[in-house]
This record gives C-alpha cells, structure tokens and sequence, in this order.
C-alpha cells in the first residue's frame, strides 16, 4: 500500500508538471497580425498561404475555433490592452494621426499588471491607441517600444493637398517610426519593418531572458498598403497578400525558435492571433474569412471570429482544439493570473481566466454570453452554439464589391437567430422557429444594455477616453526644423 500511495504521489505530480499551475511567473508573448482572417493560416483551413511555422505550433498547442476580437483596429488593440470591451474604455473605432483622443492613461494595462509583478515589458509593432505622448506604449505600462503609432497607411500622402487656413483637419505627418517616444524614421522603409519588428523581439526575448517579460509583437501585416519583405515578396502562390502571410509565417517560427534555443519555451506563454477579419474591400488585397460571412467593420462572424492559436509545451495540450468561446480580452486575466497577480479591484473587467481551458482542465467557455459591439451600437451576442442578432450588418456581397450600405439608416429590424455550429457562414435565421432560444437571448442582452448602453456613448458603465487639449503630430526631428 505504502508503495502504490508513493507511485499515485509521483503520477500526481507529473500531471501537475503538464497540466497543472505554473510553479514559477511565466513569460508571455502575443503576436497580433492586422487584418488576418480566420480562412488566411493553414491551421484554419488555407490551401493558398503556406504556414509551416503556425502549423507546427497549432500541432504543439491548441487552436481556439471561437476566438473573438472587435471589427476594427483601434477598438481590438483597446480590448487586448484592458480586457474590457472597448464600448467600456470609449474607443469604438480607427484612431487617426494626431487626434486629440487615445486610451486613457488612467486604464490600467495588461502591461501595467504584468509590470507590477516583476515583469521586463516591450512592444513591437503597430500601436494605433494614440499617438500623442500621453497615449504611447511608454506611458501605458511597457519598458521600450519600437514601432508605428497608427496604421500603415495612414502617413502623409506623396503629393500632400494644401492646408487650408483654420481647417479643422491637420495635413497627416508622414508616417512616424518611433523608438520610445522619439521619431528615428519618417516614413519608414515598409518593406522592411515586419523584419525589424520581428529582430526587436528576438533581441527583447534574449535579454531578458533571465526575468520574467512580457512581449506584444503586433505585426503591421496584412493591412494595405501590402508591403512584404523584399525575402519573400513575389514568393507564394497568393500573390503579395499570400507573400505578407508567408513572411510573417517566417517571423512566428523566429520567435519560438528562439525560445526553445534559449530553454525558455517551457516557461513561456505564446498567443497568435488577429485584430479582426479580413478587409474584403480589397478584393486580391485581403484575406478569406472562409467558411464565415463578412469580414472588418461587421459583426458577422467573418469580421469578429478570428484565428487563434496557444502554445506551451508541457503546460497546454499538444494538437487540441477548442471551440468554447474565448477573447482577446481573456489574454488580459489569464496573464496576470498566471503571473501570480490580481486584477483591479476599482473598476469592471469583462474577460475572463481561460487558463482552465487551455491547461485542458475544462472544456467550458468562462463566458455565459459575449457581446457583438458595432461602433457604440449593440449588435448581437453569442451563448453556447447561438447567435442573436440585433441590428443589421453590412453585407458581405456589398462589402466584397466595395459598396456599402447604410445600416445605419435601417429603422426597422426584426432580431435573426443563428445556430453557430450548424451554420458557421450564418444563412439560415431560426428565430421563427426557436422563440425560446431568442428570448433566453433577449434576457441576456437586459443587463448589458443596463451597463453599456443599447446605443450612444452614455451609460453607467461607460469609462472616459483619454484627451487632449491641443493634439500635434509626431515628427522626426529634421521634419520641425523644415528638413
């Protein structure tokens, strides 16, 4: 008996060892891509991008078929950095180049919480929650910064219109590289900066690697203007969309292979994911939300569902797959709970620990329902395998064609119901013939709408933006003094 409690004690441990807490604070790393949709990796399904790199971390991990984001820049990056929706923090759309907007200083970051616990912090890539000083990765909790405040195709044009006296809208600066808060290039070399980023992160990741860190390479790819490195442009099958997929392919393999050649990989939490679907506008330009409806600006499934993927070996299950529904306001939580921390006490956060789920101890979504926000509009919201859905979405034919119609101007909606798994692509409504499904649903939306709001910006729930009084662009030094 003595022997066989002494071998139960040992197997114990051992699946602690693979599945169980963390005995030391883990590393984590978040590579966020830009405009990658959920049919664009080949763990997802693509047979035009080749993904070598994301395929064996999906084999190694586990792939998230239900992972959610927000339709549009900006209002993603402001959920991935609170945890909150972004309805909550007040940045509902694209931040543009010197706005007198960002997210408020007083918004306590993922970075921030990981800093708290002893973490060394670092951002490469595209910001796009403020550019003006106050608003900047250094300010909001990370050590060092090297990248884009804003979107990549929001720099100066070639040939700038003239300014005229007193508008209200500034000509846009030309695109500004930043290293901390200082301007080093402007515009940069596109082409080059998906490598840049990615050697940044690769030289954080080995210098810290006797500290715990925390590292958030947030690609510019795929947003246009499509800009793939000169190594791999012209390369794939997919034409430069399927070049820009494939280059960053390349830099997800540089990251874990660092971190297994540093013996860190063991000790390291490493989340793939995208800030929202494909901008099928773009038609050869973008991405497939395949086999979702819609793509970025919707809250069809195609402009919020998007791919991700989790990796640590020993700790996350090798080859699974979970369709609970999941975040990237989870990624917040789940962080700084591993990290031995805890989150805020002053204020609401809407994610979620998914550690159960992806430690394999649960199969359950920590989430009764998630919400679909459009802008300051309250869409839809997901429970289990349904969809209701509230207020009408641009179409993907009108969206694939480069139309649009004015949703906004719809005054009359009767609600639809989706059975999400049965019909990911969202064709059949079922509301007629599931009233109770659409009333359960219903009671659901109550407590929301009570917190954040049906529509408009005022409701309790409701936290301020960060503002300005007098915004200025960011410019290379050369720039202020006329070079």
């Amino acid at each position: 008996m003595k022997h066989l409690i002494v071998a139960l004690g040992c197997l114990a441990a051992l699946q602690a060892a693979v599945v169980g807490e963390p005995d030391t604070k883990p590393n984590v790393v978040i590579i966020f891509m830009d405009d990658v949709g959920y049919g664009d990796i080949g763990p997802f399904g693509s047979k035009a991008n080749r993904t070598p790199n994301l395929d064996r971390m999906a084999a190694e991990g586990m792939k998230l078929t239900s992972f959610y984001a927000a339709p549009v820049c900006s209002a993603s990056r402001a959920q991935l950095m609170t945890g909150c929706y972004f309805k909550r923090v007040s940045i509902a759309g694209a931040l543009f180049p010197v706005s007198p907007t960002g997210l408020n200083p007083e918004e306590r970051t993922i970075a921030e919480l990981l800093k708290e616990q002893g973490y060394s912090t670092m951002m490469a890539g595209k910001w796009h929650l403020g550019d003006q000083p106050e608003f900047l990765p250094t300010r909001q909790g990370f050590d060092h910064y090297f990248g884009i405040p804003y979107s990549n195709d929001m720099g100066a044009p070639a040939k700038p219109p003239k300014q005229t006296p007193g508008s209200k809208n500034p000509v846009r600066p030309p695109l500004p590289l930043l290293r901390e808060e200082k301007v080093v290039e402007a515009p940069p070399e596109q082409r080059t900066l998906t490598a840049r980023f990615t050697e940044e992160a690769v030289q954080f990741i080995s210098a810290s690697k006797d500290r715990p860190f925390f590292l958030y390479l947030a690609h510019i790819a795929t947003h246009v203007p499509l800009e793939p490195g000169e190594a791999f442009r012209g390369k794939s099958a997919n034409g430069l969309y399927g070049d820009w997929v494939e280059e960053a392919d390349w830099s997800v393999g540089r990251v874990l292979d660092t971190l297994r050649d540093l013996k860190l990989d063991r000790n390291t939490l490493v989340i793939f994911t995208s800030d929202n679907g494909p901008w099928l506008s773009k038609g050869k330009n973008a991405g497939v939300a395949t086999p979702l409806r819609g793509g970025k600006f919707s809250c069809w499934e195609g402009g919020v569902r998007v791919p991700a993927l989790a990796w640590w070996p020993g700790r996350i299950p090798a080859g699974t797959v979970s369709d609970a529904i999941a975040s990237e306001m989870d990624l917040l939580p789940t962080a700084v709970g591993l990290a031995g921390g805890r989150l805020p006490a002053d204020r609401r956060i809407d994610g979620k620990d998914l550690w159960p789920l992806l430690s394999g101890r649960s199969q359950e979504s920590p989430h009764d329902a998630l919400f679909y926000w459009d802008g300051h509009w309250l869409a839809a919201v997901r429970s289990g395998e349904w969809k209701l859905q509230i207020r009408p979405q641009k179409e993907a034919e009108h969206e694939k064609a480069g139309k649009h119609v004015n949703v906004y101007a719809i005054k009359e909606f009767t609600p639809r119901l989706y059975h999400l798994k049965n019909d990911p692509g969202e064709t059949t409504d079922l509301a007629e013939r599931h009233p109770d499904v659409v009333k359960r649903l219903e009671k659901l939306i109550g407590p929301m709408a009570d917190d954040l709001g049906l529509k408009g910006d005022k409701a309790p729930g409701i936290r301020p933006v960060g503002r300005v009084s007098k915004p200025v662009p960011l410019l290379a030094p050369a720039d202020h003094l006329g070079g």
